[in-house]
């Protein structure tokens, strides 16, 4: 397997090429690290940030936008499609990292993940990357500090001139189509952490309504972790069969109906102390090849729409 931060790099160059059309603003820090702002300072948009979750992915899913309906209204949803599900969403996509450092605090996803390999999931997948350059995709409030660099550097083991870091918030357009990107990856961690093999996860596909952009950062958060377990729909299609595929969507949690932002807040936005289970889509498919089909949860138009203030 190619490295997948040599992939991601690749769409970071291209970022860079189209920067002014796709309104990324390009710097340079101290450590001559490259920052690439999809949505802090600059307002992000619908391209930008279908190009960032394909930088996430390590080019290895297929994502696009189309029109449908929230609560009879008229908004743009995200499909995301990969036949390579453990690597694009559980070695590259998922948001795993959390820097922090004196002077900054984020969240980190994308290939640099697997420059360090710490997470269960690379010794669920058996992928360890190794590579000259480190491609990490931050969230946050704030533009990455030269502090944050020198530590992914450091983790990463490369040079801090070799690290990129596209940086965008959640409450930007950039953040909400990032987030609406994710119904895949919640399904398919759901089922690693309930005991099924990655590896025999054949493809992920779905999609989910990208937000409408939240005027604070925890507003943000609410409402795009409720457009993916409240309107997030996921397919997946799978090897062998499992005996808790019904534990995959979010309605099988005991939070599921409660808005983020309520959930978030009885335990102090401390988001490592919500329960796993509501981190999934709302609807998913299992497609077991050459045997069962299973269909569980719905959707929550109603939630929705109170959510996005439609």
């Amino acid at each position: 397997m190619d490295s997948l931060n040599r992939m991601s790099l690749e769409l970071v160059d291209e970022a860079i090429d189209f920067a002014d059309e796709l309104d990324v603003f390009v710097s340079e820090l101290d450590t001559e690290t490259t920052v690439l702002d999809f949505g802090v300072e600059s307002d992000g948009g619908l391209e930008a940030g279908l190009l960032l979750v394909e930088i996430q992915t390590a080019g290895l899913a297929t994502v696009q936008t189309r029109m449908d309906e929230v609560g009879g209204v008229p908004m743009p949803f995200v499909e995301f499609s990969t036949d390579q599900p453990e690597l694009a969403v559980l070695c590259s996509q998922k948001a795993g990292w959390e820097l922090g450092v004196e002077d900054f605090e984020g969240l980190g996803s994308g290939p640099a993940r697997a420059l360090v390999a710490e997470e269960e999931e690379f010794a669920r997948v058996g992928y360890e990357d190794v590579f000259e350059f480190a491609v990490l995709a931050v969230e946050s409030e704030n533009l990455p500090t030269a502090a944050a660099a020198k530590q992914v550097a450091e983790l990463t083991g490369v040079d801090p001139g070799a690290v990129f870091l596209p940086a965008f918030s959640t409450a930007s357009l950039t953040g909400s189509v990032n987030m609406a990107a994710r119904a895949a990856e919640l399904a398919v961690f759901r089922l690693s952490e309930l005991g099924y093999d990655p590896l025999d996860v054949v493809s992920a596909s779905a999609s989910a309504p990208v937000a409408p952009v939240a005027g604070s950062e925890e507003a943000a958060i609410g409402r795009t972790n409720d457009a993916l377990a409240y309107g997030g729909r996921a397919h997946v299609v799978v090897r062998e069969e499992f005996d808790r595929f019904s534990e995959v969507a979010s309605t099988a949690s005991e939070e599921y109906g409660r808005p983020f932002v309520e959930i978030f807040d009885d335990v102090d936005w401390e988001l490592y102390d919500v329960p796993e289970s509501i981190f999934a889509p709302a609807e998913v498919t299992v497609d077991v090849l050459g045997g069962e089909t299973y269909h569980y949860g719905e959707r929550n138009e109603e939630l929705l729409t109170s959510s996005f203030g439609l």
